[in-house]
């Protein structure tokens, strides 16, 4: 591994030690690394020895092949062609910290929808209407619509040729902040 690779691990370790919410002193005293130099691993200013990134995974409830396969998933390029026709499409593809589809044509599902994260509509060509928490609201092009988690929600495209896209951060992320005790 290159000096490159080896930096590349810091968003990593950070978005794990944040998933089980661990503090940088938690980490430092659970892989006996001072704080300052773990929040130099995080903000990829420093590089960690093989024996100090087994340290940090060990802290983390992990491996360091595991924080580097997350490293490299959050370093991934991909291109998603435009498919023509009406239909939904997923705009990101794979298990990434966002969800993002878009829909063509006329959709109306008539259920309603509760997600756990936060999301947002935008309507790039067409119409729409959308009810979330027993309010009603008409959506035009270039409107966008903030939802956060939990709001109970439904929408229908109202013209033909309707194109919105749902940008959300993905079931499997828990980004709910819990308020301080």
């Amino acid at each position: 591994m290159d000096d490159k690779e080896a930096l590349r691990v810091g968003a990593a370790v950070r978005r794990r030690r944040r998933s089980l919410g661990l503090t940088l002193a938690a980490v430092a005293g659970r892989s006996g690394l001072s704080v300052p130099f773990l929040s130099q691993i995080e903000n990829e200013r420093a590089r960690p020895s093989t024996r100090s990134l087994e340290r940090v995974a060990d802290a983390l409830e992990t491996t360091p092949a595991q924080l580097h396969a997350a490293a490299d998933s959050a370093r991934t390029v991909d291109v998603v062609r435009a498919s023509p026709g009406p239909g939904v499409r997923r705009v990101v593809r794979g298990g990434h910290q966002l969800n993002a589809k878009e829909f063509t044509g006329e959709q109306d599902t008539g259920r309603e929808y509760q997600h756990r994260n936060d999301e947002v509509m935008y309507i790039a060509d067409g119409a729409a209407e959308v009810e979330a928490e027993g309010r009603a609201y008409r959506l035009e092009r270039g409107d966008t619509l903030y939802l956060s988690g939990g709001v109970r929600h439904r929408w229908r495209a109202t013209e033909p040729g309707t194109r919105i896209l749902v940008v959300a951060v993905a079931e499997h992320i828990d980004a709910t902040i819990d308020p301080p005790r």
